[in-house]
């Protein structure tokens, strides 16, 4: 008969299927495991309390990219700033906390630190050096720079990224002098 739809065989079904979990899989690991593991709320400051930030890389920053708010949780942007290095440099903790991934997602090392004031930091490409659960604090070498999986190919950086409450937020307005200017009267 012809036009009439065909089942799909056995084979492509299981294909179809395998395809769907891995997919499913990805999902979890990017939004549930970097996203487990916060801080009771008895261990978290109060969001907005003073925290003390640093750039993830020794040095002055050279920023290949600015963080690009998206408009919607599913639309484009940058989620994060690109810090222009070399491969092999250390790669520091952004601020204190605890280790919540170390690990590849996509084929990128990353390192997830959550923070006692209820943020998150995650730092990419990187080899670790740190395992889940490890306690860190501002500036403690956390791994070091890969060449592969770089935004900036086929130079090195690094992508620094920050979420708060599950939304990003940028990054180097977290850093020492980086807030509101206040007149004083």
């Amino acid at each position: 008969m012809a036009g009439a739809p065909q089942r799909p065989t056995q084979p492509r079904r299981l294909t179809l299927a395998v395809g769907f979990a891995v997919c499913a899989l990805v999902l979890l690991v990017v939004f549930g495991v970097l996203g487990s593991a916060v801080p009771a709320s008895s261990e978290r400051a109060a969001v907005g309390a003073a925290s003390t930030y640093g750039l993830p890389l020794g040095g002055t920053p050279d920023v290949a990219r600015r963080f690009e708010a998206p408009e919607h949780l599913w639309s484009a942007g940058h989620r994060g700033v690109d810090l222009r290095s070399v491969a092999g440099a250390p790669v520091l903790a952004p601020g204190g906390g605890v280790v919540t991934f170390a690990g590849s997602v996509a084929g990128r090392g990353v390192v997830t630190v959550a923070h006692p004031d209820g943020r998150r930091s995650s730092v990419e490409p990187v080899s670790p050096s740190v395992g889940v659960g490890t306690s860190v604090v501002l500036g403690q070498p956390v791994g070091t720079l890969e060449s592969s999986g770089s935004h900036c190919a086929p130079q090195a950086c690094l992508h620094w990224g920050v979420r708060l409450e599950g939304s990003y937020v940028d990054p180097l307005g977290l850093l020492p002098g980086a807030g509101p200017v206040v007149l004083l009267s």
